[in-house]
C-alpha cells in the first residue's frame, strides 16, 4: 500500500468527568483525528491528544502539509518512520512534529491491520487478551469526589489512581486516607503528582505518606520529567516505587531514563507510536522494568497485549464519546479488538464537536 492522502480534523471531545490536577483542569479533550488514506482503499484511523486547544490548528495544518510530502510513498510504518526521521533530523522530532508523526504511525498500523483483517496486536504476534487496568482519576477532593471512587468500585476496578498536590502534605495524606479507607487494603492505590515538586519536597511528601501506612503501588512523576538527578534523589530516599515515562520523547529518552524509574509508562504519541513503543518497551524489559500505558486506551490495549512486561492499562477514556462503539471496561479489564485498532467514528458526534 501507498499513502494517498492524510486528513486531520480538530475536535473538542466530550469527557464524562473533566481531567483535573492541582494546577489545571481540562473540561473537554482537544483531539486531532488522523485518517491515513491508502491507494488500496483502506483508511487507517487514530487520534492525537493535544493537551490544549492551542495545539489543534497547528497539528491539523502540519499533517495537511505532510500529506503532500508523503503522498505516493510507502504506507508501511517502518518506511514512513525512516523517511520522516531523515526529513526532520535537523529540526528534531519532539513537540508538535513528534506528536503528528506518532499519530500517523498509529493510523498506518491501523490500516495494516484492516488490510489483513486482523487486530493490530496480531501484527506483533499477540492475541487480544483481557488486560488489568486502573481507573485514572483527577484531583481527589474529600467531601466532593467520593462518588467517583464508588463508581470505580462498582465497575470492578481493582486499582485506582488519584492526582494530588495540595498546599500541604497533611492535606495529601488526608485525601489518600479517605480513598484507601473506601477501596480497602487489597486494591492497588496510585498517586500522580504531575511533576509538581522539586526533589526535597517530593521526598518529604512521599515519606509522610509512607509513615501514614497508605501502601501506594507507585508515585508518578513527583518531580519534573526532565529532572533525572531529582528522580535519583527521590528514589534513593523513599521506599515507594516511582513511576515515570509519559513525558519521554521517543526511544532515546527511554534509553536515558529507564534506569531511574521503577515503573515505565510510555505515552504512545510522545514515544513515537507503536514503532517507538516497542523499542522503548524492549529497553524496559531488558532493565526489568514493568510497562504500563498512558491514555489512548484503544491503541494501548493492542500495545500492551504484545508487550511481555506489560503491567497496567490506564483507563482514561478521552475519545470514546466520539465513537460508534467505545471500548469498555469489564470487571476491571479491557480487551483489544479489531480489525485494526477497532475504532469507528460516529460522524454526527464528530461533526457536532468539530473545531473549524
Amino acid at each position: 500500500m501507498h499513502i494517498a492522502q492524510i486528513r486531520a480534523r480538530a475536535v473538542m471531545a466530550p469527557l464524562a468527568v473533566p481531567i483535573t490536577t492541582a494546577q489545571a483542569s481540562i473540561p473537554a479533550a482537544p483531539l486531532v483525528l488522523v485518517d491515513a488514506e491508502t491507494d488500496q482503499g483502506v483508511t487507517g484511523t487514530a487520534y492525537i491528544f493535544g493537551y490544549t486547544p492551542l495545539m489543534l490548528k497547528p497539528l491539523v495544518q502540519f499533517l495537511t502539509d505532510l500529506s503532500e510530502v508523503l503522498k505516493g510513498t510507502s504506507a508501511l510504518p517502518a518506511d514512513v518512520a525512516h523517511h520522516t526521521e531523515t526529513q526532520f533530523r535537523l529540526l528534531g522530532r519532539q513537540g508538535m512534529v513528534g506528536m503528528a508523526l506518532a499519530g500517523l504511525d498509529l493510523a498506518l498500523w491501523d490500516a495494516q491491520g484492516k488490510a489483513a483483517g486482523l487486530p493490530v496486536c496480531a501484527l506483533f504476534g499477540a492475541t487480544p487478551r483481557p488486560l488489568p487496568c486502573y481507573d485514572s482519576q483527577g484531583l481527589f477532593v474529600p467531601g466532593r469526589d467520593e462518588g467517583l471512587i464508588e463508581a470505580s468500585l462498582a465497575r470492578g476496578f481493582q486499582a485506582i489512581k488519584v492526582k494530588l498536590g495540595f498546599p500541604t502534605v497533611a492535606e495529601d495524606v488526608a485525601a489518600l486516607r479517605v480513598v484507601r479507607d473506601m477501596i480497602g487494603p487489597e486494591r492497588r492505590l496510585m498517586l500522580d503528582y504531575n511533576q509538581a515538586f522539586d526533589a526535597p519536597e517530593a521526598t518529604a511528601r512521599i515519606r509522610a505518606i509512607e509513615e501514614a501506612g497508605l501502601n501506594l503501588t507507585w508515585v508518578e512523576e513527583p518531580v519534573p520529567a526532565e529532572d533525572l538527578a531529582g528522580y535519583r534523589r527521590v528514589r534513593t530516599a523513599v521506599s515507594t516505587p516511582i513511576q515515570s515515562g509519559e513525558n519521554w520523547w521517543h526511544p532515546a529518552d527511554a534509553a536515558r531514563m529507564i534506569a531511574d524509574t521503577d515503573y515505565a509508562m510510555p505515552d504512545l504519541i510522545k514515544i513515537g507510536g507503536f514503532t517507538g513503543w516497542f523499542r522503548a518497551a524492549a529497553m524496559a524489559e531488558a532493565a526489568g522494568v514493568p510497562v504500563s500505558s498512558h491514555l489512548f486506551v484503544e491503541a494501548s490495549a493492542h500495545a500492551l497485549a504484545a508487550t511481555p512486561n506489560a503491567h497496567l492499562l490506564e483507563w482514561l477514556d478521552i475519545a470514546g464519546g466520539l465513537m460508534t462503539e467505545p471500548y469498555a471496561v469489564e470487571d476491571g479489564y479491557v480487551t483489544a479488538r479489531g480489525p485494526g485498532l477497532g475504532i469507528t467514528w460516529d460522524d454526527e458526534k464528530v461533526a457536532h464537536h468539530l473545531i473549524r
